[in-house]
């Protein structure tokens, strides 16, 4: 049975923020349209928040959560302007085991750079929550138990230790996700983990998520909005 409609929170997933004009992943939204989604926001009465702020606000109503994943260095450039412009939070998904690197799972796409330390630094200080996207990009449902340790354990210790503060969140690369994935997020220590449609949302380890284009203009945000809970496919074990 599907959660009701007040207990599922709704979380918006972005990507980069800048140029689109060769984007065959549709991850990336021009900073206009983006100002543009986060003014349709707070003309609903709806702020955004990021996904600890979201899951520990005794009434989600009025909240909406907002991801940013891959850790694009274009966030500070173009999406961190726009959300202290309207006031609102986020959290940022980076992926330590490549600072200062560039987007390379994405073979058909251009090369984006991805924040360094002192850009993950920085977001941290603006007071954007900063969580795990594991090391490498690494689809975890095929990854050996060595490499998916690695990847859910090790990022979280470096991020830890690069910002000086803990580390709640992770989010599944490609929104993959099985049993075995799942109970290593679990085993770690995360409090919650994102995903795009990973089925029940009882677990605050595979959240859904909404992906948001540079198409979603206003209509297709109200569809999202009030949609959303149809869209989730369940997955086997979760």
């Amino acid at each position: 049975m599907a959660a009701p409609i007040e207990s599922t929170p709704w979380i918006a997933m972005y990507h980069s923020v800048g140029d689109r004009s060769d984007d065959p992943y549709r991850v990336t939204v021009t900073p206009d349209r983006l100002d543009g989604q986060l003014a349709w926001l707070r003309r609903r009465g709806l702020r955004g928040v990021s996904v600890s702020d979201l899951l520990a606000a005794p009434s989600r109503k009025g909240l909406v959560g907002l991801t940013f994943d891959d850790g694009y260095a274009d966030f500070l450039d173009h999406a961190l302007p726009a959300l202290r412009s309207h006031g609102f939070g986020a959290t940022l998904f980076v992926l330590p085991g490549l600072l200062g690197g560039d987007n390379a799972w994405d073979p058909l796409g251009p090369r984006k750079p991805l924040l360094s330390a002192v850009g993950i630094r920085e977001a941290a200080e603006a007071g954007i929550e900063i969580g795990s996207h594991g090391l490498t990009h690494v689809d975890l449902t095929t990854a050996d138990d060595v490499l998916l340790k690695s990847e859910v354990v090790e990022s979280r210790a470096v991020l830890e230790e690069l910002t000086g503060a803990p580390v709640e969140g992770f989010c599944y690369p490609y929104g993959s996700l099985d049993r075995r994935a799942v109970d290593t997020v679990r085993d770690a220590g995360y409090a919650y983990a994102c995903a795009i449609d990973p089925g029940s949302i009882d677990s605050p380890l595979a959240l859904p998520r909404v992906h948001i284009g540079q198409n979603d203009t206003a209509v297709r945000l109200f569809l999202k909005y009030r949609l959303h809970r149809l869209r989730r496919r369940p997955v086997e074990g979760i």
